[in-house]
Protein backbone atom coordinates (compact mmCIF):
# COMPACT_ATOMS: atom_id res chain seq x y z
CA UNK A 1 0.00 0.00 0.00
CA UNK A 2 2.61 2.56 -0.99
CA UNK A 3 6.11 3.39 0.14
CA UNK A 4 6.95 3.48 3.83
CA UNK A 5 8.59 6.69 4.96
CA UNK A 6 10.70 6.83 8.11
CA UNK A 7 9.30 9.21 10.72
CA UNK A 8 10.91 12.69 10.57
CA UNK A 9 12.72 13.99 13.64
CA UNK A 10 10.37 15.56 16.11
CA UNK A 11 10.92 18.02 18.89
CA UNK A 12 8.77 18.73 21.91
CA UNK A 13 5.11 17.59 21.61
CA UNK A 14 3.90 21.17 22.06
CA UNK A 15 5.81 22.15 18.90
CA UNK A 16 3.59 19.84 16.85
CA UNK A 17 0.53 21.28 18.59
CA UNK A 18 1.71 24.78 17.73
CA UNK A 19 2.23 23.82 14.06
CA UNK A 20 -1.26 22.36 13.72
CA UNK A 21 -3.07 25.16 15.57
CA UNK A 22 -1.37 27.97 13.65
CA UNK A 23 -1.62 26.30 10.23
CA UNK A 24 -5.30 25.38 10.62
CA UNK A 25 -6.26 28.71 12.16
CA UNK A 26 -4.57 30.58 9.32
CA UNK A 27 -6.01 28.28 6.59
CA UNK A 28 -8.76 30.74 5.57
CA UNK A 29 -5.94 33.17 4.74
CA UNK A 30 -3.26 31.03 3.13
CA UNK A 31 -5.46 28.65 1.11
CA UNK A 32 -6.94 31.44 -1.09
CA UNK A 33 -3.46 32.97 -1.56
CA UNK A 34 -2.09 29.57 -2.56
CA UNK A 35 -4.91 29.19 -5.09
CA UNK A 36 -4.42 32.69 -6.54
CA UNK A 37 -0.65 32.18 -6.94
CA UNK A 38 -1.20 28.83 -8.63
CA UNK A 39 -3.71 30.30 -11.10
CA UNK A 40 -1.44 33.26 -11.90
CA UNK A 41 1.53 30.99 -12.63
CA UNK A 42 -0.66 28.73 -14.78
CA UNK A 43 -2.03 31.66 -16.81
CA UNK A 44 1.19 33.65 -17.15
CA UNK A 45 3.83 30.90 -17.35
CA UNK A 46 1.97 27.68 -18.02
CA UNK A 47 2.70 24.28 -16.55
CA UNK A 48 4.20 23.11 -14.31
CA UNK A 49 2.77 25.34 -11.59
CA UNK A 50 4.75 23.61 -8.85
CA UNK A 51 8.36 22.55 -8.56
CA UNK A 52 8.99 19.28 -6.74
CA UNK A 53 12.41 18.04 -5.67
CA UNK A 54 13.90 15.58 -3.22
CA UNK A 55 15.18 17.48 -0.20
CA UNK A 56 16.76 16.41 3.06
CA UNK A 57 14.39 17.12 5.97
CA UNK A 58 16.12 15.13 8.68
CA UNK A 59 19.28 13.16 9.38
CA UNK A 60 19.30 10.68 6.49
CA UNK A 61 15.65 11.49 5.65
CA UNK A 62 14.48 12.81 2.28
CA UNK A 63 11.05 13.82 1.01
CA UNK A 64 9.65 15.28 -2.21
CA UNK A 65 9.21 18.95 -1.26
CA UNK A 66 6.70 21.18 -3.05
CA UNK A 67 7.08 24.87 -3.88
CA UNK A 68 5.76 27.28 -6.50
CA UNK A 69 7.70 27.33 -9.75
CA UNK A 70 9.12 30.84 -9.71
CA UNK A 71 11.92 30.19 -12.20
CA UNK A 72 12.13 29.21 -15.84
CA UNK A 73 11.60 25.56 -16.71
CA UNK A 74 14.54 23.28 -15.94
CA UNK A 75 16.16 25.97 -13.78
CA UNK A 76 17.41 23.25 -11.45
CA UNK A 77 19.47 21.81 -14.31
CA UNK A 78 21.03 25.22 -15.00
CA UNK A 79 21.67 26.40 -11.45
CA UNK A 80 22.51 23.87 -8.77
CA UNK A 81 25.36 23.21 -6.35
CA UNK A 82 27.15 21.08 -8.96
CA UNK A 83 27.04 23.71 -11.73
CA UNK A 84 27.53 26.93 -9.73
CA UNK A 85 31.08 27.53 -8.40
CA UNK A 86 31.37 27.94 -4.62
CA UNK A 87 32.04 31.60 -3.89
CA UNK A 88 32.01 32.33 -0.17
CA UNK A 89 29.07 30.12 0.78
CA UNK A 90 28.18 26.50 0.19
CA UNK A 91 24.47 27.21 0.61
CA UNK A 92 23.02 27.93 -2.82
CA UNK A 93 21.32 31.35 -2.77
CA UNK A 94 20.03 32.67 -6.10
CA UNK A 95 19.95 36.51 -6.15
CA UNK A 96 16.48 38.02 -6.43
CA UNK A 97 17.50 39.98 -9.53
CA UNK A 98 18.62 36.87 -11.44
CA UNK A 99 17.17 36.55 -14.94
CA UNK A 100 16.28 32.94 -14.17
CA UNK A 101 13.16 34.12 -12.30
CA UNK A 102 9.94 34.58 -14.24
CA UNK A 103 8.15 37.96 -13.86
CA UNK A 104 5.38 36.52 -11.67
CA UNK A 105 7.92 34.35 -9.91
CA UNK A 106 9.95 37.38 -8.91
CA UNK A 107 6.87 38.89 -7.23
CA UNK A 108 6.07 35.64 -5.44
CA UNK A 109 9.67 35.46 -4.22
CA UNK A 110 9.54 39.09 -3.06
CA UNK A 111 6.41 38.33 -1.02
CA UNK A 112 8.06 35.19 0.43
CA UNK A 113 5.22 33.00 -0.85
CA UNK A 114 7.35 30.49 -2.77
CA UNK A 115 7.23 27.91 0.00
CA UNK A 116 3.53 28.39 0.83
CA UNK A 117 2.59 24.92 -0.59
CA UNK A 118 4.85 23.40 2.08
CA UNK A 119 2.14 24.14 4.64
CA UNK A 120 0.65 20.89 3.36
CA UNK A 121 3.83 19.15 4.52
CA UNK A 122 3.43 20.84 7.91
CA UNK A 123 -0.09 19.43 8.22
CA UNK A 124 1.12 15.96 7.20
CA UNK A 125 3.83 16.09 9.87
CA UNK A 126 6.81 15.95 7.51
CA UNK A 127 7.79 19.56 8.22
CA UNK A 128 7.38 22.21 10.89
CA UNK A 129 6.53 25.89 10.58
CA UNK A 130 9.91 26.74 12.09
CA UNK A 131 13.14 24.88 11.49
CA UNK A 132 16.10 24.61 9.13
CA UNK A 133 15.21 24.80 5.45
CA UNK A 134 15.14 21.51 3.51
CA UNK A 135 18.20 21.15 1.28
CA UNK A 136 19.16 19.15 -1.83
CA UNK A 137 21.64 16.33 -1.20
CA UNK A 138 24.40 18.01 -3.24
CA UNK A 139 24.23 21.12 -1.03
CA UNK A 140 24.37 18.99 2.12
CA UNK A 141 27.30 17.02 0.73
CA UNK A 142 29.12 20.28 0.04
CA UNK A 143 28.47 21.47 3.60
CA UNK A 144 29.64 18.19 5.15
CA UNK A 145 32.93 18.49 3.26
CA UNK A 146 33.78 21.48 5.46
CA UNK A 147 31.45 21.13 8.45
CA UNK A 148 31.19 17.53 9.62
CA UNK A 149 28.43 18.54 12.05
CA UNK A 150 26.15 19.93 9.30
CA UNK A 151 23.51 17.21 9.82
CA UNK A 152 22.85 18.61 13.29
CA UNK A 153 20.76 21.31 11.60
CA UNK A 154 18.16 18.56 11.20
CA UNK A 155 17.86 17.55 14.87
CA UNK A 156 14.26 18.75 14.47
CA UNK A 157 12.02 18.81 11.41
CA UNK A 158 12.86 21.07 8.52
CA UNK A 159 10.75 24.22 8.48
CA UNK A 160 9.34 27.00 6.32
CA UNK A 161 11.24 29.67 8.21
CA UNK A 162 13.79 29.94 10.98
CA UNK A 163 16.35 32.17 12.68
CA UNK A 164 18.40 32.55 9.48
CA UNK A 165 15.58 34.47 7.79
CA UNK A 166 15.85 37.16 10.47
CA UNK A 167 19.53 37.71 9.67
CA UNK A 168 19.32 37.38 5.90
CA UNK A 169 20.54 34.30 4.06
CA UNK A 170 22.47 36.37 1.51
CA UNK A 171 24.68 38.05 4.10
CA UNK A 172 25.29 35.32 6.69
CA UNK A 173 28.33 33.05 6.55
CA UNK A 174 27.95 29.28 6.41
CA UNK A 175 29.46 28.89 9.89
CA UNK A 176 27.11 31.46 11.44
CA UNK A 177 24.11 30.01 9.64
CA UNK A 178 24.83 26.52 10.91
CA UNK A 179 25.46 27.90 14.40
CA UNK A 180 22.05 29.53 14.80
CA UNK A 181 20.23 26.71 13.01
CA UNK A 182 21.75 24.10 15.29
CA UNK A 183 21.20 26.24 18.38
CA UNK A 184 17.51 26.57 17.49
CA UNK A 185 17.23 22.80 16.91
CA UNK A 186 18.80 22.00 20.27
CA UNK A 187 16.36 24.33 22.01
CA UNK A 188 13.36 22.99 20.06
CA UNK A 189 14.30 19.36 20.78
CA UNK A 190 14.98 19.94 24.47
CA UNK A 191 13.22 20.83 27.67
CA UNK A 192 13.86 24.51 27.06
CA UNK A 193 11.47 24.73 24.10
CA UNK A 194 8.61 27.20 24.44
CA UNK A 195 5.93 27.84 21.81
CA UNK A 196 6.54 31.55 22.16
CA UNK A 197 9.93 30.99 20.47
CA UNK A 198 8.28 29.79 17.26
CA UNK A 199 5.66 32.51 17.55
CA UNK A 200 8.36 35.18 17.76
CA UNK A 201 10.24 33.70 14.78
CA UNK A 202 7.06 33.64 12.68
CA UNK A 203 6.04 37.21 13.50
CA UNK A 204 9.61 38.44 12.99
CA UNK A 205 9.78 36.73 9.60
CA UNK A 206 6.66 38.57 8.46
CA UNK A 207 8.09 41.87 9.68
CA UNK A 208 11.38 41.22 7.85
CA UNK A 209 9.47 40.48 4.63
CA UNK A 210 7.57 43.76 5.02
CA UNK A 211 10.69 45.72 5.94
CA UNK A 212 13.83 43.94 4.63
CA UNK A 213 16.11 46.58 6.09
CA UNK A 214 15.15 45.62 9.63
CA UNK A 215 17.40 42.54 9.78
CA UNK A 216 18.94 41.37 13.04
CA UNK A 217 22.49 40.28 13.78
CA UNK A 218 23.42 36.69 14.59
CA UNK A 219 24.18 37.74 18.17
CA UNK A 220 20.77 39.39 18.56
CA UNK A 221 18.94 36.32 17.28
CA UNK A 222 20.90 33.96 19.55
CA UNK A 223 20.30 36.17 22.58
CA UNK A 224 16.56 36.39 21.88
CA UNK A 225 16.21 32.63 21.37
CA UNK A 226 17.96 31.91 24.66
CA UNK A 227 15.80 34.44 26.46
CA UNK A 228 12.59 32.95 25.09
CA UNK A 229 13.77 29.47 26.06
CA UNK A 230 14.34 30.58 29.65
CA UNK A 231 12.15 28.80 32.19
CA UNK A 232 11.61 32.11 33.98
CA UNK A 233 8.88 32.95 31.47
CA UNK A 234 5.50 31.27 31.61
CA UNK A 235 4.33 29.29 28.60
CA UNK A 236 0.63 30.02 29.04
CA UNK A 237 -0.82 32.40 26.52
CA UNK A 238 1.51 31.66 23.61
CA UNK A 239 -1.15 30.00 21.47
CA UNK A 240 -3.52 32.80 22.44
CA UNK A 241 -1.32 35.17 20.48
CA UNK A 242 -1.68 33.18 17.26
CA UNK A 243 -4.55 35.41 16.17
CA UNK A 244 -2.32 38.42 16.75
CA UNK A 245 0.30 36.79 14.56
CA UNK A 246 -2.24 36.29 11.77
CA UNK A 247 -3.29 39.93 11.93
CA UNK A 248 0.32 41.14 12.00
CA UNK A 249 1.27 38.78 9.18
CA UNK A 250 -1.41 39.88 6.80
CA UNK A 251 -0.94 43.52 7.70
CA UNK A 252 2.69 43.13 6.60
CA UNK A 253 1.59 41.26 3.46
CA UNK A 254 -0.79 44.08 2.49
CA UNK A 255 1.93 46.64 3.19
CA UNK A 256 4.27 44.87 0.76
CA UNK A 257 1.54 44.75 -1.89
CA UNK A 258 1.05 48.50 -1.56
CA UNK A 259 4.79 49.10 -2.01
CA UNK A 260 5.03 47.00 -5.19
CA UNK A 261 5.32 49.08 -8.39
Amino acid sequence: MGEHWPKPPGGRPQKRVFDCVVTLLAAPLWVPVLAVCAVLILILEGRPVFYVSQRQIGVGLFRPILKFRTMVRNADKILNRDTVPIRGTRFLNIPGNSSIYTPIGRIIERLALTELPQLLSVLSGDMSLVGSRPLPSNVMNSLRATYDYADSRFLTKAGLTGPVQLVGRDTISDADRLTIEIEYCRIAAGEGYRMRLDLWLLISTVLVVAAPRQLLTVAQVRQKMRRLASSRFRESGAVGFVLLWCIAGWSGFIAVLIELP
